[in-house]
Parts: structure tokens; sequence; C-alpha cells
């Protein structure tokens, strides 16, 4: 199993898998208003590649994980990132996945400066990772979402502390920029994220747990 970059050939295959996980109705979700018209952040985007799969191979492997990040701001101007999509093929879901490629996507975030990342998923499983709902209760979703399901991570404390308002799309005009890098973080970056330099983890293929 291979964790890597998403490619411009990936896209096919990801809108398949988005469209068997979530359903051909996953548009008109709050969350894809921030999404229209935006491109996600291609150095935070990565696919779950299987190199081993029956009928596969290393030089065309099946796509079986993806996450994006896009853009976003808040009323007040604050530049945020939005994590999702994410999505595991249904076959692939005891392995570990979809934790595998938050973490690695993360790393690469703070790595690169980013102060924040938000989404909107199951408390319980984002908490895990750092998430919670205190850094985004000064925020609003653009549409229906149920609060306790907006979830913030700050990698800078304090970061979203005066973020407040409707959060909307990403002006096309521009980018997220992440936050100045302090003085050493590349150097911290290596140890925080060692696989950024190539955009490859070669992972060990996980024995399956049957799914109760």
């Amino acid at each position: 199993m291979i964790l890597t970059t998403e490619l411009p050939a990936h896209a096919g295959a990801i809108e398949r898998l988005l469209d068997t996980a979530f359903g051909p109705k996953r548009k008109a979700k709050t969350v894809y208003r921030l999404r229209r018209g935006v491109a996600p952040v291609a150095d935070l985007c990565m696919v779950a590649l299987d190199d081993e799969a029956p009928g596969y191979s290393a030089a065309q492997p099946r796509l079986v994980a993806s996450i994006r990040y896009w853009p976003v701001m808040a009323a007040d101007g604050t530049m945020t990132l939005m994590l999702g999509p994410i999505a595991v093929a249904e076959d692939c879901r005891s392995m570990g996945l979809g934790g595998q490629l938050i973490r690695a996507s993360l790393a690469r975030a703070q790595a690169l400066g980013y102060a924040s990342v938000l989404l909107v998923g199951d408390a319980p499983y984002y908490n895990r990772f750092g998430f919670t709902r205190q850094p985004v209760l000064g925020l609003k979703l653009p549409g229906p979402v149920e609060l306790d399901r907006f979830l913030g991570l700050e990698f800078i404390p304090g970061s979203l502390g005066n973020a407040h308002g409707m959060l909307g799309r990403a002006p096309v005009t521009r980018t997220a920029v992440p936050a100045a890098a302090p003085a050493g973080q590349a150097d911290a970056a290596q140890a925080v994220a060692p696989q950024a330099d190539t955009g490859v983890a070669k992972l060990a293929r996980p024995r399956r747990r049957a799914v109760r």
C-alpha cells in the first residue's frame, strides 16, 4: 500500500470512490458550497494506492482511499483549511487507511506552516486527531449542519481565537497562504513529516480484521 500525493490522473477514480462512499447527492451537502469554483490545496491532497490488489500492479495500482483539503475564509478575513472529503473503499475500511491519511496530511499541513484546519465529521472519531468544537465556536457554515459535527484544530494555538462569522469560499485570486514559518521550522518539519520530501510512503499491508 502506498500513500502519495494526488495527481490529475487520479481524478476519475476519486470521483467514482466518492460517489460510492457518499452517493450521487453528495454535492448537495453544505460543505460543497465552500468548494465550488475553488481548487483544492494540491500539496495536501493524498491518495492510497494498492499495488498488490488482484488485477492491478505497481505500474497501475488500485486507488482505494482519498483525502482532500480546501482553502476557506471566515467573514473577518481569517484564512484556514477545510478537510474533506475523505473516503476509503468499502473492502479496505478495516485497514486503518483513513487514519493514516489524516495523520500524514495533517503533518504536511503543519510542516508547511498552515495555522488551522476545520472539518465536518463525527466528533468521537476526529477527537483522536485533536479536532474539537472549541476553535470553531465563533464560526458559521453557509447551510444546515449538526453543530456537534463542526470541528477545528489549531496548529498554532489561538490562531482561530478571533475568527468569526460565516465561512465562505476563498477568493479565486487569493490562495490559502500558510502562516509564516518560525525559524528552524524546516528542520522540525523533517521530524514531523519525513515523507514530505518524496511525497510517497510505502506501507506494509496489515492483516485484515473482520468488520462486525
